[in-house]
Parts: C-alpha cells; sequence; structure tokens
C-alpha cells in the first residue's frame, strides 16, 4: 500500500537530513490527507484507494512542472530548480509511464472491448483506460489519441 511506503519514505528522509524529500514527503501525506477527509464528508469510506493516490501524484507532478516552466521564463532558475527535484521525489512513488506505442495498443483494445464506434463513447472509452492505467499516462494525451482514433 502507498501510503505506508510514503511514512517510511518520510522517516527515511528525516533520518538523512533531506529536506526536499522531508517537504515533498509531507505534501503528499497533506494533499492524500485531504482526500480522505473529503471522501469521509461525501459519505466513500475513510480512505481513498491507491489509485486515488496515484491521481493526487500525477496533478502534482503536472502542477511541478507548469510551475517551473512559469519560473523559467521569469528567469528564477532556482525555484525552477526546486520544483524539478520536488518532481524527482514524487516521481519515484509513481509506476513506470507507458511509452506511445503501448499506449496505442491499450488504446485500441480499450475501444475493442467498449466497442466503441463514435466521439459518444469518448468517456466510456477513457474511463476504462483510468481503471488500468491511472498515473501511467497523461490522459489529456490519451482523450486526444482517442479522439483522432474515434473520428477517423
Amino acid at each position: 500500500m502507498l501510503r505506508n511506503k510514503f511514512k517510511n519514505e518520510l522517516s527515511d528522509a528525516m533520518k538523512a537530513k533531506d529536506t526536499i524529500r522531508v517537504s515533498t514527503v509531507r505534501l503528499i501525506l497533506a494533499a492524500i490527507k485531504d482526500r480522505d477527509l473529503e471522501s469521509k464528508r461525501k459519505g466513500n469510506g475513510d480512505l481513498i484507494s491507491d489509485s486515488n493516490i496515484l491521481d493526487i501524484l500525477a496533478k502534482m507532478v503536472k502542477q511541478r512542472n507548469e510551475t517551473a516552466k512559469v519560473y523559467e521564463k521569469a528567469g528564477r532558475n532556482e525555484l525552477a530548480e526546486s520544483e524539478y527535484k520536488e518532481i524527482e521525489v514524487i516521481n519515484a512513488f509513481m509506476p513506470k509511464m507507458l511509452t506511445k506505442l503501448e499506449l496505442e495498443k491499450i488504446i485500441e483494445e480499450s475501444i475493442k472491448i467498449i466497442d466503441a464506434k463514435t466521439l459518444r463513447d469518448l468517456g466510456k472509452v477513457i474511463s476504462k483506460i483510468k481503471e488500468d492505467y491511472t498515473g501511467r499516462c497523461d490522459f489529456a494525451d490519451v482523450s486526444q489519441m482517442v479522439r483522432e482514433r474515434l473520428e477517423g
């Protein structure tokens, strides 16, 4: 379970006095706790699943990439570097990203399973892919690829 992995990583980072890892893992744990509380408030249970945690991590990486680019444009390279270091820490917890070729194959299989014919089936195909591959691909890219496949 990912939660235990984060707690162990936090302990190890504190022992090693690695401030970037400590702060990043704390941010991850805080985001998970927020989502747990939201889930509990909505009546969906006390703890979110590992796939939801991977969603959180993917969003954190995306946010940091965007922020780093803004810092680089502003000439604040030291802040951009800090964002990239946080991305490295977060990526250590994520599964290996799918290659474009693997993703194309997965999209084809999902379209066959769903029996998708038109763009109306786009959401169903993406939902199927999200079930199995959350955190392993950028769903903006997946959406575009599925759209192109269903249009043509």
